[in-house]
């Protein structure tokens, strides 16, 4: 999955989660479901963050073979995120053509984040080695450029890389270890107990002009970009120093930041001591969520170009801005005075506005926005999709034609309103789904949420740069 809903205590408190009211059915837009479909394999996935929609309407993706993995069951967590028996390869979906963007030489996996106007593809490729300090199956940043795929290497001294961005003027953006040790490195323990993780340092780059690039750090030995925009600015988080703070499950303080022409600049803190980037606009601005002094609480902020703004919360101690559309509208998710449960909200000058409405408690979640405002997003625990348009809320699956498809999260919404969504098909397998509006409207009542969303836990509430939807029943590697 790509980001959990979490508290940053550790409080496990469980959400209950009501129907909420109705929308008026002659209001409801309507769309036509598209399954992207697999390599003859069972599932497919979504790569984030990143744009899985260009602006020519492809849909990227990562879609299972029939073709055996030699690793399995050893597996490398940010590449498929699960024991997986088959491999999964990078795709470019358009006009009903599913395209196979492919892998490095040998029996490797791959996945894809980004193509930019010129049909390059960022992503990555196992490369058939194993991470001797890991185990896992080696993974390095590659280019999908006119059929072929391109090893861009890692960091001097590192095993794995990946390119998660790439703008128009060809500059792309990711990390990578450089195999320097470090106990507290961003990427620890992601499988659970028994496995080491990364023992090595975090840092991000910039590749141009055939060089990858180190962007160094605010200090600390690690640093993790989110985002490159179209100016070849690059948002992330980056350790001050290399001392856990017990506080805050004992990581190193860590701070915003965004870098430019080679100088990373430090963006500060709403006062606590951990900070977590989520998506940076071609403006520049900045948004994330931060912990507040004392670290018991946390919100979202925005980088507005000058000053790191908190942008509040619906009257609770918690919230995490995911996504800024280049008019500076924000959205995420915040708690409610009761701090039980959360709201996708929109914040747009100065102003917070609750997407599902103060009278319930239901717990949603907002994932991104395009510069219409309209917003997509999911309940809590993933099980039903949600799109905000025109002021309502409403379940995606009451959207589209009756089918035995249930669509769980809808992750990116493009300005021509076409969304790109995980559904689940009747045997239980995951697939990726593309949304695109019809003119005409629903026959029959379309509601909002009409489901229970059952319960959820809060946890760690800083999520890391490269967040998948993967398959249900996959373990999500990152993100919680």
């Amino acid at each position: 999955m790509r980001r959990l809903i979490v508290f940053g205590l550790s409080l496990g408190i469980a959400v209950i989660s009501p129907a909420a009211p109705a929308a008026s059915a002659s209001a409801a837009p309507a769309y036509a479901l598209t399954d992207v479909g697999t390599f003859g394999g069972p599932q497919a996935s979504l790569d984030l963050p990143g744009f899985p929609i260009t602006r020519q309407g492809a849909v990227l993706g990562t879609a299972d073979t029939t073709v055996a993995d030699s690793d399995y069951p050893n597996f490398n967590p940010f590449i498929v995120g699960y024991p997986n028996p088959v491999l999964s390869h990078a795709f470019k979906w358009q006009r009903g053509k599913l395209t196979d963007l492919g892998a490095l030489p040998g029996n490797n996996s791959s996945a894809v984040f980004q193509v930019n106007g010129s049909g390059v593809g960022t992503g990555m490729s196992e490369t058939g080695a194993l991470d001797p300090n890991t185990g896992y199956p080696a993974e390095n940043a590659v280019l999908f450029k006119n059929g072929s795929v391109i090893n861009l290497g890692t960091l001097p001294g590192g095993h794995e890389s990946q390119a998660t961005a790439i703008n128009d003027r060809g500059q792309v953006a990711g990390f990578a270890d450089n195999g320097v040790p470090d106990p507290v490195s961003m990427f620890g323990p992601v499988n659970g107990p028994g496995d080491p993780g990364w023992v090595t340092q975090s840092r991000s780059f910039i590749w141009q002009d055939g060089k990858m690039q180190d962007l160094g750090t605010l200090g600390g030995p690690d640093a993790l970009m989110t985002t490159l925009n179209a100016r070849g600015q690059i948002a992330g988080d980056s350790y001050t120093n290399a001392t856990p703070n017990p506080a805050n499950g004992g990581v190193p303080t860590t701070h915003p930041f965004l870098w430019q022409d080679g100088h990373m600049r430090d963006l500060g803190t709403l006062g606590g001591t951990r900070s977590g980037t989520s998506w940076l606009n071609n403006r520049g601005e900045v948004v994330g969520q931060d912990n507040l002094a004392g670290d018991q609480a946390f919100h979202p902020f925005l980088w507005d170009g000058k000053h790191l703004r908190d942008l509040g919360t619906l009257g609770g101690d918690f919230g995490a801005a995911n996504h800024v559309n280049d008019a500076g509208d924000v959205t995420g998710w915040a708690t409610p005075p009761d701090n039980i449960t959360a709201h996708a909200f929109l914040w747009k000058r100065g102003v917070m506005t609750d997407l599902t409405g103060a009278d319930t408690s239901q717990c949603t979640v907002a994932e991104a926005i395009n510069n219409r405002d309209q917003v997509v997003g999911s309940t809590c625990d993933e099980q039903d999709a949600l799109l905000w348009t025109g002021g309502k809320q409403y379940d995606l699956n009451a959207l589209v034609a009756p089918s035995g498809i249930h669509l769980t999260s809808a992750v990116f919404i493009t300005d021509q309103g076409q969304i790109a969504a995980v559904g689940l098909l009747p045997n239980g397998n995951q697939h990726v789904f593309l949304l695109t509006r019809t003119n005409s409207a629903l026959g029959a009542a379309a509601s909002s949420i009409s489901r229970q969303s059952g319960g959820h836990d809060f946890m760690n509430p800083i999520s890391t740069p490269s967040k998948r939807f993967l398959p249900k029943g996959g373990h999500s590697a990152v993100g919680g």
